[in-house]
């Protein structure tokens, strides 16, 4: 019998490896015969990638930590109503890179925008839409940014941050994994992007028997 489909999602500062390990986890699922797609926050919709550029291009300061907010969860809901839930609806597993706890982490611990703030707009935007499993990519905020200089875009809006910023990230997303025990794994994401594929694959493949 086929698992049922299952929202994946991964989590992490810059230049953790996110959008790599996604794609690597989509493909081990494929290997074994499940549809599986690779999506993104923000974005992962036509709308939600319009808004995507208003969000990472420019200077950090371009937004105000709530206008920033409701941007997020205006590309999220588009997001997860085009794309998240018809994939699910049809056997599809998504994997995606980022979600709410991102928003939690980067407006929250970083931009310094209540929680509560947070939670009411999050119930608003997607109240039925929630991650089965989070990995959580952890490595220190200076050796991610040092990552992100091989990168050839645009999209720098947060890696110009200072340091003190990134560093409250990556407290921010430890924090969301010692808390939520049942949903995140934390994974060293300082080795070589073969070990952390493998044991992501492995976790996802004991979680839900694939």
């Amino acid at each position: 019998m086929r698992p049922s489909a299952r929202f994946i999602t991964l989590e992490g500062g810059e230049g953790a490896g996110k959008s790599t390990q996604a794609r690597l986890l989509a493909g081990a699922l494929q290997s074994r015969g499940l549809d599986a797609i690779v999506t993104r926050e923000p974005g992962g919709s036509p709308g939600a990638e319009d808004i995507r550029k208003l969000l990472v291009e420019g200077e950090p300061g371009r937004w105000e930590p709530l206008v920033e907010t409701l941007m997020m969860f205006a590309a999220r809901a588009d997001h997860a109503a085009h794309t998240i839930k018809p994939a699910l609806a049809r056997g599809t597993f998504v994997i995606c890179d980022r979600f709410t706890d991102s928003t939690y982490a980067y407006q929250g611990a970083g931009r310094g925008l209540p929680r509560e703030t947070i939670r009411r707009v999050e119930s608003i935007a997607v109240p039925d839409v929630k991650p089965d499993l989070t990995f959580v990519l952890d490595l220190p905020a200076d050796a991610g940014l040092q990552r992100t200089q091989n990168r050839h875009h645009g999209e720098t809006r947060f890696e110009r941050f200072d340091l003190n910023f990134h560093e409250r990230l990556r407290v921010a997303f430890r924090e969301i994994a010692d808390k939520n025990p049942d949903r995140c794994v934390l994974i060293d994401a300082t080795r070589e992007k073969e070990q952390v594929a493998a044991e992501i694959i492995k976790i996802a493949g004991q979680r839900f028997g694939i």
